[in-house]
Protein backbone atom coordinates (compact mmCIF):
# COMPACT_ATOMS: atom_id res chain seq x y z
CA UNK A 1 0.00 0.00 0.00
CA UNK A 2 1.29 3.62 -0.66
CA UNK A 3 2.19 5.58 2.44
CA UNK A 4 -0.46 7.00 4.83
CA UNK A 5 -1.64 10.54 5.30
CA UNK A 6 0.60 11.20 8.35
CA UNK A 7 -2.43 14.18 9.39
CA UNK A 8 -5.85 13.58 9.46
CA UNK A 9 -8.46 14.62 6.78
CA UNK A 10 -8.72 18.43 6.39
CA UNK A 11 -11.72 20.35 5.90
CA UNK A 12 -11.10 23.23 3.47
CA UNK A 13 -13.25 26.09 2.71
CA UNK A 14 -14.48 25.17 -0.88
CA UNK A 15 -13.45 23.72 -4.42
CA UNK A 16 -10.99 26.70 -4.99
CA UNK A 17 -9.49 26.17 -1.59
CA UNK A 18 -8.87 22.82 -2.62
CA UNK A 19 -7.84 23.48 -6.05
CA UNK A 20 -4.62 25.64 -4.59
CA UNK A 21 -3.58 21.99 -2.94
CA UNK A 22 -3.27 20.87 -6.68
CA UNK A 23 0.64 21.72 -7.27
CA UNK A 24 0.96 22.67 -11.31
CA UNK A 25 2.75 19.21 -13.08
CA UNK A 26 1.20 17.27 -10.78
CA UNK A 27 -0.19 13.90 -11.77
CA UNK A 28 -3.92 13.65 -10.86
CA UNK A 29 -5.81 10.58 -11.41
CA UNK A 30 -9.65 11.12 -12.47
CA UNK A 31 -12.18 9.06 -12.74
CA UNK A 32 -14.79 8.85 -15.64
CA UNK A 33 -18.32 10.88 -16.29
CA UNK A 34 -20.05 8.37 -14.94
CA UNK A 35 -18.46 8.25 -11.43
CA UNK A 36 -18.95 11.14 -9.65
CA UNK A 37 -16.39 14.24 -10.87
CA UNK A 38 -15.23 17.34 -8.80
CA UNK A 39 -16.23 19.39 -11.66
CA UNK A 40 -16.38 22.80 -9.61
CA UNK A 41 -12.57 21.71 -8.96
CA UNK A 42 -12.24 21.62 -12.30
CA UNK A 43 -13.57 24.92 -13.01
CA UNK A 44 -11.40 26.40 -10.03
CA UNK A 45 -8.26 24.83 -11.41
CA UNK A 46 -8.82 26.69 -15.21
CA UNK A 47 -9.42 30.03 -12.83
CA UNK A 48 -5.97 29.83 -10.69
CA UNK A 49 -4.54 28.57 -14.00
CA UNK A 50 -2.57 25.88 -13.03
CA UNK A 51 0.01 24.25 -15.42
CA UNK A 52 1.75 20.98 -16.53
CA UNK A 53 -1.32 18.84 -15.31
CA UNK A 54 -0.64 14.93 -16.24
CA UNK A 55 -4.30 13.38 -16.24
CA UNK A 56 -4.49 9.75 -15.31
CA UNK A 57 -7.93 8.63 -16.47
CA UNK A 58 -9.27 5.94 -14.33
CA UNK A 59 -9.73 4.09 -17.08
CA UNK A 60 -11.32 6.76 -19.56
CA UNK A 61 -11.42 10.77 -19.45
CA UNK A 62 -14.17 13.07 -20.34
CA UNK A 63 -15.46 16.48 -19.90
CA UNK A 64 -12.96 17.33 -17.04
CA UNK A 65 -10.18 16.61 -18.73
CA UNK A 66 -11.03 18.35 -21.91
CA UNK A 67 -11.84 21.61 -20.00
CA UNK A 68 -8.55 21.52 -18.48
CA UNK A 69 -6.68 20.82 -21.69
CA UNK A 70 -8.63 23.62 -23.49
CA UNK A 71 -7.89 26.14 -20.70
CA UNK A 72 -4.26 24.93 -21.70
CA UNK A 73 -3.88 23.34 -18.25
CA UNK A 74 -2.48 20.04 -19.38
CA UNK A 75 1.13 18.89 -20.77
CA UNK A 76 -0.14 14.81 -20.63
CA UNK A 77 -2.94 12.57 -20.74
CA UNK A 78 -2.58 8.83 -20.49
CA UNK A 79 -6.02 7.30 -20.90
CA UNK A 80 -7.50 4.42 -22.93
CA UNK A 81 -10.24 7.25 -24.52
CA UNK A 82 -11.01 10.70 -24.19
CA UNK A 83 -15.07 11.19 -24.63
CA UNK A 84 -18.40 12.81 -23.93
CA UNK A 85 -20.11 10.08 -24.40
CA UNK A 86 -23.56 10.84 -26.29
CA UNK A 87 -22.55 14.35 -26.91
CA UNK A 88 -19.63 13.37 -29.05
CA UNK A 89 -15.82 13.49 -29.67
CA UNK A 90 -13.76 15.61 -26.90
CA UNK A 91 -13.69 18.23 -28.80
CA UNK A 92 -10.63 20.47 -27.19
CA UNK A 93 -8.45 16.72 -26.89
CA UNK A 94 -9.53 16.05 -30.13
CA UNK A 95 -8.14 20.06 -31.44
CA UNK A 96 -5.00 19.75 -29.57
CA UNK A 97 -3.99 15.99 -30.46
CA UNK A 98 -3.97 17.15 -34.23
CA UNK A 99 -2.19 19.89 -33.32
CA UNK A 100 0.70 17.59 -31.59
CA UNK A 101 0.51 20.38 -28.35
CA UNK A 102 -0.39 17.51 -25.99
CA UNK A 103 1.73 14.26 -25.13
CA UNK A 104 -0.93 11.40 -25.17
CA UNK A 105 -0.19 8.25 -23.60
CA UNK A 106 -2.36 5.49 -25.18
CA UNK A 107 -3.61 3.06 -22.32
CA UNK A 108 -6.15 0.19 -21.50
CA UNK A 109 -8.37 -0.34 -18.96
CA UNK A 110 -6.75 -3.30 -17.27
CA UNK A 111 -3.35 -2.11 -17.84
CA UNK A 112 -4.55 1.47 -15.75
CA UNK A 113 -6.61 -0.68 -13.15
CA UNK A 114 -4.11 -3.28 -12.55
CA UNK A 115 -1.24 -0.66 -12.01
CA UNK A 116 -3.25 1.14 -9.27
CA UNK A 117 -3.81 -1.98 -7.79
CA UNK A 118 -0.06 -2.76 -7.61
CA UNK A 119 0.43 0.05 -5.51
CA UNK A 120 -2.65 -0.76 -3.39
CA UNK A 121 -1.16 -3.60 -2.75
CA UNK A 122 2.28 -1.88 -1.86
CA UNK A 123 4.07 -4.48 -4.47
CA UNK A 124 6.21 -2.73 -7.74
CA UNK A 125 3.74 -4.73 -10.33
CA UNK A 126 1.36 -6.79 -10.59
CA UNK A 127 0.60 -9.39 -13.35
CA UNK A 128 -2.25 -9.73 -16.51
CA UNK A 129 -3.35 -10.96 -19.18
CA UNK A 130 -5.58 -9.72 -21.44
CA UNK A 131 -3.69 -6.77 -23.43
CA UNK A 132 -0.75 -9.25 -24.75
CA UNK A 133 -1.82 -9.54 -28.25
CA UNK A 134 -2.04 -5.77 -28.52
CA UNK A 135 0.15 -3.48 -30.78
CA UNK A 136 0.17 -0.92 -27.69
CA UNK A 137 2.59 -3.67 -25.87
CA UNK A 138 5.35 -2.89 -28.34
CA UNK A 139 5.21 1.21 -27.76
CA UNK A 140 5.58 0.50 -23.84
CA UNK A 141 8.67 -0.11 -22.80
CA UNK A 142 7.27 0.14 -19.09
CA UNK A 143 4.82 -3.43 -19.97
CA UNK A 144 7.43 -6.05 -19.25
CA UNK A 145 6.43 -9.80 -20.76
CA UNK A 146 7.72 -12.63 -19.28
CA UNK A 147 7.36 -16.24 -19.00
CA UNK A 148 5.26 -18.02 -16.60
CA UNK A 149 7.37 -18.93 -13.77
CA UNK A 150 5.65 -22.06 -13.14
CA UNK A 151 4.77 -23.18 -16.59
CA UNK A 152 6.73 -23.17 -19.68
CA UNK A 153 5.14 -21.07 -22.92
CA UNK A 154 3.00 -18.95 -21.03
CA UNK A 155 3.33 -15.52 -21.37
CA UNK A 156 2.40 -13.31 -18.69
CA UNK A 157 2.55 -9.15 -18.96
CA UNK A 158 3.51 -7.13 -15.70
CA UNK A 159 1.81 -3.40 -14.94
CA UNK A 160 3.95 -1.33 -13.23
CA UNK A 161 2.79 0.02 -10.02
CA UNK A 162 1.25 3.19 -10.93
CA UNK A 163 1.59 6.27 -8.06
CA UNK A 164 -0.54 9.64 -9.18
CA UNK A 165 0.36 12.39 -7.17
CA UNK A 166 -3.38 13.42 -6.41
CA UNK A 167 -6.59 11.46 -6.49
CA UNK A 168 -9.80 13.86 -7.03
CA UNK A 169 -13.36 13.09 -7.22
CA UNK A 170 -16.41 14.09 -6.03
CA UNK A 171 -18.47 12.23 -3.18
CA UNK A 172 -22.52 12.40 -1.74
CA UNK A 173 -21.22 12.49 1.39
CA UNK A 174 -18.63 13.30 3.67
CA UNK A 175 -18.88 13.06 7.20
CA UNK A 176 -17.45 14.93 10.70
CA UNK A 177 -14.28 11.58 10.56
CA UNK A 178 -13.18 12.66 7.40
CA UNK A 179 -14.54 9.72 5.80
CA UNK A 180 -16.22 9.79 2.40
CA UNK A 181 -18.89 7.80 1.00
CA UNK A 182 -18.56 6.36 -2.75
CA UNK A 183 -21.01 3.80 -2.69
CA UNK A 184 -20.22 0.97 -6.12
CA UNK A 185 -18.17 3.07 -7.20
CA UNK A 186 -15.01 1.33 -5.67
CA UNK A 187 -12.66 2.85 -8.60
CA UNK A 188 -12.78 6.11 -6.55
CA UNK A 189 -11.04 4.10 -3.39
CA UNK A 190 -8.48 2.11 -5.63
CA UNK A 191 -7.38 5.91 -6.91
CA UNK A 192 -7.21 6.76 -3.47
CA UNK A 193 -5.49 4.25 -2.44
CA UNK A 194 -2.70 4.26 -4.96
CA UNK A 195 -2.12 8.12 -4.65
CA UNK A 196 0.03 9.86 -2.66
CA UNK A 197 -2.65 12.74 -1.60
CA UNK A 198 -6.61 12.38 -2.04
CA UNK A 199 -8.69 15.50 -1.91
CA UNK A 200 -12.57 15.09 -2.35
CA UNK A 201 -15.71 17.68 -2.91
CA UNK A 202 -18.83 16.25 -1.30
CA UNK A 203 -22.67 17.21 -1.21
CA UNK A 204 -23.27 17.14 2.17
CA UNK A 205 -21.81 16.61 5.42
CA UNK A 206 -23.16 14.04 7.66
CA UNK A 207 -22.43 13.92 11.56
CA UNK A 208 -20.52 11.25 13.35
CA UNK A 209 -18.38 8.64 11.83
CA UNK A 210 -19.97 6.24 8.49
CA UNK A 211 -17.45 3.53 9.23
CA UNK A 212 -19.65 2.59 12.52
CA UNK A 213 -22.98 1.93 10.07
CA UNK A 214 -23.11 -0.91 9.33
CA UNK A 215 -25.00 0.05 5.52
CA UNK A 216 -22.88 2.79 4.89
CA UNK A 217 -19.75 1.20 6.03
CA UNK A 218 -18.86 -0.76 2.45
CA UNK A 219 -19.30 2.01 0.33
CA UNK A 220 -16.70 4.23 2.27
CA UNK A 221 -13.11 5.14 2.19
CA UNK A 222 -11.74 5.92 5.53
CA UNK A 223 -10.49 8.95 6.42
CA UNK A 224 -6.95 7.46 6.07
CA UNK A 225 -7.14 7.29 2.41
CA UNK A 226 -8.77 11.20 2.17
CA UNK A 227 -6.13 14.41 2.50
CA UNK A 228 -8.90 17.04 2.77
CA UNK A 229 -12.76 17.72 1.69
CA UNK A 230 -14.50 20.43 0.81
CA UNK A 231 -18.29 21.12 0.44
CA UNK A 232 -19.78 21.75 -3.11
CA UNK A 233 -23.26 21.79 -3.48
CA UNK A 234 -23.68 19.99 -7.31
CA UNK A 235 -20.12 19.98 -7.54
CA UNK A 236 -20.16 17.71 -10.14
CA UNK A 237 -22.64 19.67 -12.60
CA UNK A 238 -22.91 19.12 -15.72
CA UNK A 239 -22.55 15.57 -14.93
CA UNK A 240 -24.68 13.64 -12.14
CA UNK A 241 -24.36 12.21 -8.44
CA UNK A 242 -26.28 8.96 -8.40
CA UNK A 243 -29.64 9.22 -6.25
CA UNK A 244 -29.16 13.11 -6.05
CA UNK A 245 -29.26 14.79 -9.70
CA UNK A 246 -28.38 13.15 -13.14
CA UNK A 247 -25.92 14.22 -15.86
CA UNK A 248 -27.40 17.72 -17.50
CA UNK A 249 -27.35 16.44 -20.91
CA UNK A 250 -28.46 19.75 -22.74
CA UNK A 251 -25.82 21.15 -21.16
CA UNK A 252 -22.87 18.86 -22.61
CA UNK A 253 -24.61 18.78 -26.04
CA UNK A 254 -24.33 22.96 -25.59
CA UNK A 255 -20.47 22.01 -24.93
CA UNK A 256 -20.03 19.94 -27.19
CA UNK A 257 -20.90 22.37 -29.99
CA UNK A 258 -19.59 25.24 -28.22
CA UNK A 259 -16.10 23.49 -27.91
CA UNK A 260 -15.34 22.80 -31.28
CA UNK A 261 -13.90 26.19 -31.92
CA UNK A 262 -11.31 27.90 -29.60
CA UNK A 263 -13.23 30.70 -29.99
CA UNK A 264 -16.73 29.00 -28.86
CA UNK A 265 -14.89 27.37 -26.15
CA UNK A 266 -13.28 30.63 -24.86
CA UNK A 267 -16.86 32.01 -24.58
CA UNK A 268 -17.89 28.77 -22.35
CA UNK A 269 -15.30 29.62 -20.31
CA UNK A 270 -16.44 33.32 -19.84
CA UNK A 271 -20.05 32.24 -19.42
CA UNK A 272 -19.57 29.10 -17.18
CA UNK A 273 -16.22 28.83 -15.76
CA UNK A 274 -14.60 32.41 -15.29
CA UNK A 275 -17.31 33.78 -13.29
CA UNK A 276 -16.39 35.22 -10.02
CA UNK A 277 -16.75 32.81 -7.18
CA UNK A 278 -19.32 33.94 -4.38
CA UNK A 279 -17.98 34.56 -1.11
Amino acid sequence: MSALPANETRFLAGADALAREIADGACVGLPPDYSPVAMEVVRALVRRGAKDLKLLGVPVLGLCADILIGAGCVREVETSAVTLGEAGLAPRFTAAAEAGTLKIVDATCPMIHTGLQATEKGVPFMPLRGVLGSDLVKHHPDWKTIDNPYAKGDPILLAKAIVPDVALFHARWADEAGNVWVGRRQELATIAHASKACYVTYEELKPGDMLADEILAPGCISSVYVTAVAPSPRGAWPLGVPGVYGIDDAHLMKYAKMAKTAEGFRQYLDEFVLKPVAA
